[in-house]
């Protein structure tokens, strides 16, 4: 085992010991007394009679011959220098910069950062640390914890007396820090900022929102719809022993902030959740079923890496022409489905009678629930709601549970009791049935009794309610991997007299 000695002068010698033994006989046992580093230290133990020793060592000595009284060489130039106040400082509020480098004339001086010189810029350290930084031009936005500003880059600002300010070119680096209208920062989420054009976006978890930068400023784009949500969830992954992560990035082939949280990271199954934004309705439009641990584009293609592999989205082919399975992340394929609300002629009771779509066939209905009325008292001493539904809960359905409504393939059945795939003409519809080009099913009620009803379950058409929340998916059977278009749905209804 070596022991570091630190070097402090150049005009040193270095003393070799050696274990030059004739038999037992210790011809060099040491230098002029020496045995070296002590074994406690790390050392070599002090050869005797017995013991020929380990492998030379190197000490390092200013005294001639090392002895402790001999005389010492001219200690010459120190090799380092001892700051009067060694204790160091973080100040995470400034910038630094060096000197300028320029390739075509072979100048390289960023390892330069003359004291002499203002080379420093800091903004407000009440707005916490800068977390990230970004070049725009001739502007420089800095994102603070609390707080989003921008600095002119080889500009400064000059104000008058009365308030007013111009901008004009001066030898300076970075110049006058502006902030931005808003008290929102980045929080301690860098990973969380993606850029397309003039559009910066990113997250504040420390105020539940999600903000956009552009040109009129800041934007809260959670509060399009999604404020609850994002109120929730960003709490949910601020708080706990294990804080959650937050990455984003820009999909350029659909236009689209991606937006990851995922709650205790560290977790074998951790809970997360991945959603896009799009600017062109202004709205958080889909869920996905990946969670990465990067999102980003180049050129053309988006990317995402998982456990260090690198995947590319929206892929048409894979190798040898073989065609890629939608809704296939990181080796694992899922069903989409959407979910959306019926709600006609709103305060009007209603019953629910058919369910239709345009689109490509290989959609199925999971669940077709009405509106919940108030808690009611039940007999085994809890209470609970009433609904109507199609299908038993929970929602979303096990995969082995029997859909509210077939889609058009898995509905099929023919006189001898052959199903799906396997029917042969003549063939009938248990679910969607195809007419004109649009699928078309029966709602058949599947509730239990509620209080008050005379007629409940499959005995009536229909679903009772003032609305109805409607879930669909692809069925996983027909063409599997392929496109499934879904153009519009729509639901045939009657007014009731209540319940």
């Amino acid at each position: 085992m070596g022991v570091l000695i630190e070097v402090k002068y150049f005009n040193n010698f270095l003393l070799r010991k050696t274990d030059k033994t004739n038999g037992a006989t210790i011809l060099a046992p040491s230098w002029n007394g020496s045995f070296g580093i002590p074994e406690a230290i790390g050392g070599y133990p002090i050869i005797d009679a017995g013991d020929k020793g380990p492998d030379p060592w190197v000490i390092e000595e200013s005294r001639i011959r090392g002895g402790y009284n001999n005389t010492s060489t001219d200690l010459g130039v120190r090799a380092y220098l001892v700051e009067d106040e060694p204790n160091a400082s973080t100040r995470g509020n400034s910038l630094i910069y060096s000197g300028i480098f320029n390739s075509r004339t072979g100048i390289n001086n960023t390892n330069i950062f003359s004291i002499g010189e203002e080379i420093t810029k800091s903004a407000d350290p009440a707005n916490g640390s800068i977390q990230r930084l970004y070049a725009e031009d001739t502007n420089l936005v800095l994102f603070q914890e609390a707080k989003v500003s921008r600095a002119l880059i080889d500009k400064d600002a000059i104000y008058s007396a009365e308030g007013g300010g111009s901008i004009t070119n001066i030898n300076t680096t970075i110049g006058t820090i502006q902030a931005y209208a808003g008290e929102f920062g980045i929080s301690k989420d860098p990973g969380s900022f993606a850029v397309y054009g003039y559009r910066k976006y990113f997250t504040d978890r420390n105020r539940n929102t999600v903000l956009r930068l552009s040109k009129d400023g800041l934007t809260q784009i959670s509060e399009y719809g999604m404020s609850d949500y994002f109120r929730d969830e960003l709490n949910n992954i601020n708080s706990g022993s294990n804080l959650g992560i937050i990455t984003g990035g820009w999909d350029v082939h659909n236009k689209q902030y991606v937006l990851n949280t995922s709650q205790n990271p560290i977790l074998a199954t951790p809970l997360y959740n991945t959603l896009t934004f799009d600017e062109t309705v202004l709205g958080w439009t889909s869920f996905f079923t990946y969670n990465p641990d990067q999102l980003f584009s180049i050129e053309n293609n988006f990317y995402s890496l998982k456990n260090g592999s690198l995947y590319k989205h929206y892929a048409a082919t894979t190798t040898g022409n073989v065609a890629v399975q939608r809704g296939t992340f990181y080796g694992t394929t899922t069903k989409s489905s959407v979910s959306f609300i019926f709600n006609p002629s709103v305060s009007v009771a209603k019953v629910f009678q058919t369910v239709s779509y345009e689109g490509g066939n290989g959609w199925q209905v999971d669940s077709f629930n009405s509106d919940q009325t108030g808690k009611d008292y039940s007999t085994n001493a809890t209470w609970i709601f009433s609904e109507d539904v199609t299908t038993s809960e929970p929602n979303p359905l096990p995969a082995t549970q029997i859909p509210s409504v077939w889609s058009y393939v898995q509905g099929t059945y023919d006189l001898a009791g052959g199903t799906g795939l396997a029917a042969v003409p003549p063939l009938f519809r248990a679910g969607f049935d195809r007419k004109e080009n649009k699928y078309t099913a029966n709602l058949v009620n599947s509730s239990t009794a509620n209080r008050g009803e005379v007629i409940w379950g499959n005995a009536m058409s229909g679903i009772k309610g003032f609305f109805a929340t409607v879930t669909m998916s692809t069925d996983g059977v027909t063409d599997p991997g392929g496109l499934k278009e879904l153009f519009a749905v729509s639901s045939g209804y009657v007014s009731s007299n209540g319940f």
